[in-house]
């Protein structure tokens, strides 16, 4: 089981706040709190159908470096009903791409030998209203998890300055502990008004009982 973001779960991952990526830069604390109708994460609802209560943390140091927390409300996973991820990495440019490369302990409080550590890397190129990422997350072998995962994901967002909304699409596949081959994918549309978004997106996976749903959000930065 496994991460998020305030508007739709899928999005490569993560999801946690964007570091800023300028190598000087004074430290700064950005937050974000939302609500989704659903959870979803990789095609799976994770709050069982449910809305779920979002939101996270992210300490942003010189030269790219950054710490975060992020929490959502879940459905019982093993004792727990709360989802809390611990993250660390560095983002910076490189060969004419923004990368991020991290490490992410996702953790369930009053769970029972469900905590477990990923390994995150993205890749994202920009052109005028048009980014497209690509991402890779691994779960090594660790007590919890006793076979690798890999998570492959292709990601775009385009958002014309005169555009009242931006969109986003995304297209992942998964092998391993947590999957075997599947594939999820996703569609959507967002709107800001100053720090508050609102969004409305389909997510759907091939995976056993999987089902598309359309998972609404809205979600404030501070």
């Amino acid at each position: 089981m496994k991460l998020h973001i305030l508007t739709l779960a899928t999005v490569a991952g993560l999801t946690l706040a964007s570091p800023v990526l300028a190598e000087e830069k004074a430290v700064s604390l950005e937050g974000e709190i939302g609500l989704v109708s659903d959870y979803r994460y990789r095609g799976y609802s994770l709050s069982d159908e449910e809305p779920a209560l979002q939101g996270g943390l992210t300490l942003n140091l010189p030269r790219g470096v950054y710490l975060g927390v992020w929490g959502s409300s879940i459905a019982d996973y093993a004792g727990a009903d709360i989802e809390l991820d611990l993250s660390a990495g560095v983002a910076f440019s490189a060969g004419g791409l923004d990368w991020n490369v991290g490490v992410i302990r996702y953790t369930y409080p009053d769970g029972v030998d469900v905590d477990y550590w990923e390994i995150p890397v993205s890749a994202a190129k920009t052109w005028g209203a048009f980014t497209g990422t690509a991402s890779f997350q691994y779960v090594p072998e660790q007590d919890n998890v006793t076979e690798e995962n890999r998570y492959f994901n292709l990601a775009a967002d385009y958002a014309p300055e005169h555009w009242p909304v931006s969109l986003n699409a995304s297209f992942g596949y998964e092998d391993g502990a947590f999957a075997d081959g599947k594939l999820d994918w996703s569609v959507g549309a967002a709107r800001t008004f100053g720090k508050v978004t609102v969004s409305l997106n389909w997510a759907d996976s091939d995976g056993p009982g999987a089902e598309g749903v359309v998972v609404g959000g809205i979600s404030a930065a501070f």
